[in-house]
């Protein structure tokens, strides 16, 4: 069983709250997922079977969210679930809210809250922030393509904003440092993610669904294959004695295949047999075709 499955996750359960149900259902150990939700969050989690978990960290990286926020308060885990920390009464306007948004647009510097699974020292700092230590976190880079408010209730200081990011973005930490600008401190209510590695939430099952597919043994149903993801790239078609030197590992010249454009750096291959085998670099300044990842 090899391929991918876009899994709605539900409210409640961890990533690898899922991967433990998918073990079960699917009666496999080999499965693997990118981009972890929080507990609190649903949506999008793309979830990798077989041969194709080595692609678990070859996915986009672009994704989508749609969070609910509340002003007024700050919370240890920087959601609504956490301990409350502050309060306050100030009021924020809905022109003083579009005012600070666009100051959070682009490429921004972001620290990983206490609650979360970056790790530092060995440790993750969730397992840290359990026992009450905090520790010094040192600012990342990441990329907010767009914030789009939805909708924002000036009297209950409540409201829904959508959020186009880049991997390894921490949206709670968004609305809190949104607050934070604002002089009134913010938690997010609700996620849910509507986009991730090229999967919406039109492609995704959920568990119970998925486990009828199991039942009615039409599992394939719910799998799409890995080549999937890599549609965008341009593809290489190789000859028979190709195909058997790059299955290989053997790094085939340039000049010996076709279709190779100096524009893409990166193709997916496919043998002479149409089958889709897998990743590949081209170096121009070797003139070599290497192998990124098979999956066959």
């Amino acid at each position: 069983m090899n391929g991918i499955i876009g899994v709605n996750k539900p409210a409640g359960f961890t990533s690898f709250d899922v991967i433990a149900k998918l073990r079960g259902i699917l009666k496999t150990k080999r499965i693997g997922h990118s981009g972890t939700l929080d507990p609190m969050a649903t949506g999008v989690l793309p979830v990798f079977v077989g041969n194709a978990t080595k692609a678990c960290d070859m996915t986009d990286g672009g994704k989508i969210y749609v969070a609910g926020f509340r002003f007024g308060i700050t919370s240890d885990t920087q959601d609504i679930t956490g301990k409350i920390l502050t309060e306050s009464d100030k009021k924020i306007s809905l022109k003083e809210l579009n005012a600070v948004i666009p100051e959070f647009i682009g490429n921004i510097m972001q620290i990983p809250p206490m609650y979360s699974a970056v790790q530092i020292n060995g440790k993750r700092l969730y397992d840290l922030a359990r026992q009450g230590i905090e520790v010094e976190r040192k600012p990342r880079e990441t990329e907010i393509k767009h914030i789009k408010l939805y909708e924002y209730d000036e009297e209950t200081q409540e409201g829904t904003i959508e959020i186009s990011c880049g991997k390894g973005t921490y949206i709670r930490t968004i609305i809190n440092d949104i607050g934070e600008k604002l002089g009134c401190g913010g938690v997010m209510t609700s996620l849910v993610r509507t986009r991730s590695g090229g999967f919406s939430l039109d492609d995704c099952f959920t568990l119970e669904e998925i486990q009828n597919f199991a039942d009615s043994g039409n599992i394939e149903n719910a799998l799409i294959s890995v080549e999937c993801i890599f549609s965008g790239l341009p593809e290489i078609r190789l000859n028979e004695v190709q195909t058997r030197m790059y299955r290989n590992g053997v790094r085939l010249d340039l000049n010996r295949i076709n279709n190779i454009n100096h524009k893409f750096s990166e193709y997916s291959v496919y043998g002479f047999d149409r089958e889709f085998i897998g990743v590949a670099r081209a170096d121009f300044e070797k003139c070599e075709l290497k192998v990124v990842k098979n999956f066959i």
